[in-house]
């Protein structure tokens, strides 16, 4: 699933490729263009069909370009999936834009009863967890079997991950890489993560909570462009490659 995050970056040739490599035969590819002021140029997602499993991979964004999402927790919220809770507007709004085109790939290349999984990083997991939660409380016939996040923002209120967690308990894993600055944004208490935590250490080992002293705690909005400037470590950690990297060493000490 990081691998497939991560993929979500390349272009089009590439995922293509890759997905063929995977095993996949068939691959839709999801994208959206915004106009001004969204601070987004545009979003993009790709899903893999295949014999036993689809998985959809939503891109992240750089920080920067999420500078005053991550920072402001006044941002009006937007109504949650099914009517459930409430989400971070500007998260919800770039879903919204690409979901129509999601949905009907996961329509069309689940033909066989096939295993459904949604990942992304950073933004991109904000999206995945989002949509499992439409998938899910806007058509209950089908859920996700799983979602895996690496990096991602607070993304809702918490009633929504209330009910996101007991709908899915022990299908997500939500992926947090040693002192990654983003998954501590925005600020609580008016967004909230899901449950499911996977905190990678600096050694590289797995935990399901953070280490006493270890990781970044919860940050005031005035050190918040320090945090999300291109040297700092909080940024360094979020990197998809570094979660790649991480987790292929945590599988090989494993193995």
């Amino acid at each position: 699933m990081a691998r497939a995050a991560e993929l979500a970056h390349q272009d089009e040739p590439t995922v293509e490729a890759t997905a063929r490599e995977w095993g996949f035969d068939r691959v839709r590819h999801h994208h959206t263009a915004f106009r001004p002021p969204f601070p987004l140029r545009d979003a993009r997602a790709y899903t893999l069909g295949g014999r036993h499993v689809l998985v959809t991979a939503f891109r992240g964004a750089e920080p920067a370009e999420l500078r005053d999402w991550l920072s402001d927790a006044t941002t009006p919220p937007w109504p949650g999936p099914g009517g459930v809770g409430t989400v971070h507007h500007g998260f919800a709004e770039t879903l919204r834009s690409l979901w129509p085109q999601v949905r009907t790939a996961l329509k069309e290349l689940r033909d066989d009863d096939q295993q459904v999984y949604f990942t992304g990083h950073g933004l991109g997991g904000a999206l995945a967890m989002l949509a499992g939660a439409r998938l899910h409380f806007e058509d209950p016939r089908l859920t996700a079997d799983g979602v895996y996040t690496f990096g991602q923002p607070r993304t809702c209120d918490p009633g929504l991950a209330r009910e996101f967690n007991t709908a899915f308990a022990e299908r997500t894993y939500r992926f947090v890489n040693h002192d990654d600055v983003v998954p501590q944004l925005p600020p609580e208490p008016v967004f909230r993560h899901v449950s499911a935590l996977r905190h990678i250490d600096s050694r590289g080992a797995v935990h399901h909570t953070v280490p006493l002293g270890g990781g970044l705690p919860d940050r005031g909005r005035g050190c918040v462009a320090d945090l999300l400037s291109p040297a700092s470590d909080g940024i360094r950690d979020h990197l998809v490659s570094a979660y790649v990297s991480a987790l292929e060493q945590a599988a090989e000490r494993r193995g």
